[in-house]
């Protein structure tokens, strides 16, 4: 007998639902090379809540044509037809996708060691390049439904082709997906962005993209914030600290910034010399540190600067708030030495704890990001440096994960 949907474990829950969206992902390709023969497949993923294809395209996607995919997905899930997985050579995958530059690029980034599969369903008159993790037929995908369609660079580069991305939300049954679909509706009243003018807080403008205009409402509720901040700093022993807005570019290549992050940073050019707008706050702190002799009596050292940065960020990720070109960040740099590392983060988790709750954040979890390719520094300072979190996290009794490639180039 099938176990039912409930009585799995929520891993098992997971893995049933990434299965349903990838598979919902190849019926939605499917549909569209139907309806738009010219249409190129690229890649689609499950995600979060759903799962979204990209299509090289002449023109964008209109509602309309959406209505005419979703009515043809549902005659592909109607035929019940079975997802075939099936092992080829590289030689012949690369002839089943020659005349697809993306699909050519995906076959040439997997790696020696792996095998190359493609997943067919339609009675085989369907196929595309797919590392597995399907339903057993098209008819398992019981609830779905395609939300929009959007711009999408392909690989995330804004330097590639711009792509058109399809969204959709696929569930295991229609009372999972309307209870989904209405609290993303209510979610979407509720959006930061819309409550924010409606609410006389900040808006946003196409003459500064992705950088908050903040109302005599929001610099009330800003200067509030900053003021409680500023009170934390006191207690826990932190001085406010102020540094330049632009910087000349050998202060970047000395931090290793022109070389790590010059894609996401401002550049301008004065009295011919070449300037960079701060995208962080660590090359002014070390700049104020060695401004003066220090002894190792004097650590450790607390410093926090209310800089104004700005990241170029890509138009892809940007999103209300949540990401923007423009902010205001409370960062802080403490100088200490190794044996004070452990002291200070803890103080540091002590105040952070503090503060969300203030704010309402009574549960949160942690994120220890490892060192990635791109780095400076002795693999010996990062062996020691990550040692001294780990163990931090794990007598802390904190929720974490470890996310190794995430950290900055310069430290964990």
């Amino acid at each position: 007998m099938a176990v039912k949907f409930k009585d799995l474990s929520p891993e098992d829950q997971q893995d049933y639902r990434d299965r349903m969206r990838h598979s919902a992902a190849h019926v939605l390709a499917e549909a569209v090379t139907k309806l738009f023969p010219e249409s190129q497949l690229t890649i689609g993923p499950p995600i979060q809540d759903g799962f979204y294809y990209d299509f090289a395209v002449p023109e964008p996607f209109t509602p309309g044509d959406l209505k005419k995919i979703e009515f043809e997905m549902r005659d592909s899930i109607r035929a019940n037809t079975e997802f075939v997985e099936r092992e080829v050579s590289r030689d012949e995958a690369l002839k089943l996708v020659s005349g697809n530059p993306y699909k050519v690029e995906i076959l040439e980034g997997i790696p020696a060691d792996e095998q190359v599969t493609f997943c067919s369903h339609a009675g085989g008159t369907f196929e595309d390049l797919c590392r597995g993790g399907h339903m057993e037929r098209t008819g398992d995908i019981r609830a779905y439904k395609l939300l929009s369609s959007a711009g999408a660079y392909w690989r995330g580069d804004e330097n590639n082709t711009m792509l058109q991305r399809i969204y959709g939300t696929a569930w295991e049954s229609r009372d999972a997906q309307k209870d989904y679909l209405k609290r993303r509706e209510e979610a979407e009243k509720r959006d930061h962005r819309r409550l924010g003018r409606a609410l006389g807080l900040f808006f946003f403008d196409p003459i500064a993209p992705a950088s908050p205009f903040f109302l005599p409402k929001g610099a009330v509720v800003m200067n509030s914030l900053i003021n409680y901040v500023k009170e934390l700093y006191e207690k826990y022993g932190y001085q406010e600290v102020m540094s330049p807005q632009i910087f000349n570019t050998d202060l970047w290549k000395k931090s290793g910034h022109l070389e790590a992050y010059a894609e996401n940073m401002y550049f301008v050019d004065v009295d011919d010399r070449e300037f960079g707008v701060k995208p962080m706050n660590c090359p002014a702190a070390a700049m104020l540190y060695q401004a003066d002799s220090r002894s190792y009596r004097d650590l450790p050292l607390r410093w926090a600067d209310f800089g104004r940065l700005h990241r170029n960020e890509r138009s892809g990720v940007t999103q209300g708030l949540f990401r923007v070109r423009s902010m205001v960040q409370d960062d802080a740099h403490i100088f200490c030495t190794f044996d004070q590392i452990s002291g200070e983060i803890s103080s540091f988790l002590e105040m952070l704890d503090e503060a969300y709750a203030a704010l309402g954040f009574e549960k949160y979890r942690f994120q220890l990001s490892l060192r990635p390719d791109k780095r400076v520094g002795s693999d010996e300072m990062w062996e020691q440096a990550e040692a001294i979190l780990t163990e931090l996290l794990d007598t802390s009794g904190q929720e974490y994960t470890t996310e190794a490639g995430e950290g900055a180039f310069y430290g964990p």
